[in-house]
């Protein structure tokens, strides 16, 4: 987990939401049912503005309640309003239902959807039993052993799986997942300077190696090019391919083309090849090339 901190900029702007949403006067339920109605029915901005605003309090409590996951407070409270926005559109003031019951829900589940995809780098719950647990972990172990530091005991992890109907297992992978901490490679080592990337080893090759390859790779098809030119036409067909296909062709295949018998395209080829290597050898100087077609 990583610790965000807002900017002075921002903090100003939050005190600012902070003291409007305080500010905002209540609503009776019946002024509640009449912008919602208005809203529904009419798109009426000024009625989704009031109806926003007045419950605005709920981000706050939510936002406050999730600070403690080390995410921006400003960004939690986005996320609430962005709750608040969907709750509006969805609610319906006709079912008897309060729009701030209706409302929190959203608040929560939009900022809890938000937490996940940020805590760590890494995705921490999916599923409806890793949520229960990312989000109830902490205050059930409290709960159970109370301030006792280290891992929970057998005993406290199966009464958390009990409590939340979750298996035990899980609850020992997301203990193990919340006691780690998201590491930078770009972390200091130390005074050297060194960072924790220089530890990672590459099982690619090297530059140097690299360079060497596409180097001996360019002379190699030189050489190949300048012998597959010495070849008769026939030559250059049944050995391209018989040696220089994916998909090689079969010797009666080539027979039937060329109108010879297979075993003749057997001689054709292994006279080819044997060609083509001593072009290779003498363009080479000392380098044999014993091993470019297997043997």
């Amino acid at each position: 987990m990583l610790l965000a901190v807002d900017s002075a900029h921002v903090q100003r702007a939050n005190r600012r939401f902070i003291k409007q949403s305080l500010r905002a006067p209540l609503l009776t339920r019946a002024r509640e049912i009449e912008l919602a109605r208005r809203w529904r029915a009419a798109r009426d901005d000024d009625a989704l503005h009031e109806l926003v605003s007045a419950h605005a309090r709920l981000v706050l409590r939510a936002a406050s309640r999730y600070r403690k996951f080390g995410l921006a407070l400003g960004d939690l409270m986005q996320e609430g309003l962005i709750g608040l926005l969907l709750a509006a559109a969805r609610f319906d003031p006709d079912r008897g239902a309060r729009f701030s019951t209706y409302a929190g829900w959203w608040v929560r589940s939009v900022m809890q959807d938000y937490i996940l995809r940020n805590w760590s780098v890494v995705r921490t719950g999916t599923t409806t039993a890793q949520k229960a647990l990312f989000f109830n972990l902490g205050r059930l172990r409290a709960q159970i052993d109370g301030a006792r530091a280290g891992p929970l005991t057998a005993e406290g992890r199966r009464r958390i799986a009990a409590e939340l109907k979750v298996r035990i297992a899980d609850v020992e992978a997301m203990e193990s997942r919340l006691a780690a901490n998201d590491q930078s490679l770009n972390a200091p080592l130390g005074d050297d300077g060194g960072e924790r990337q220089d530890l990672l080893v590459d099982p690619g090759p090297s530059p140097e190696e690299i360079a060497i390859e596409t180097r001996d790779a360019e002379i190699r098809g030189r050489w190949l090019a300048a012998a597959l030119a010495e070849l008769t036409a026939r030559e250059r067909k049944i050995v391209g391919d018989r040696r220089l296909r994916d998909d090689s062709v079969a010797l009666a295949a080539l027979g039937r083309r060329f109108g010879i018998s297979k075993e003749r395209v057997r001689q054709i080829e292994h006279r080819a090849l044997a060609k083509i290597k001593l072009s290779i050898v003498r363009q080479s100087g000392a380098l044999t090339a014993s091993g470019l077609f297997g043997g």
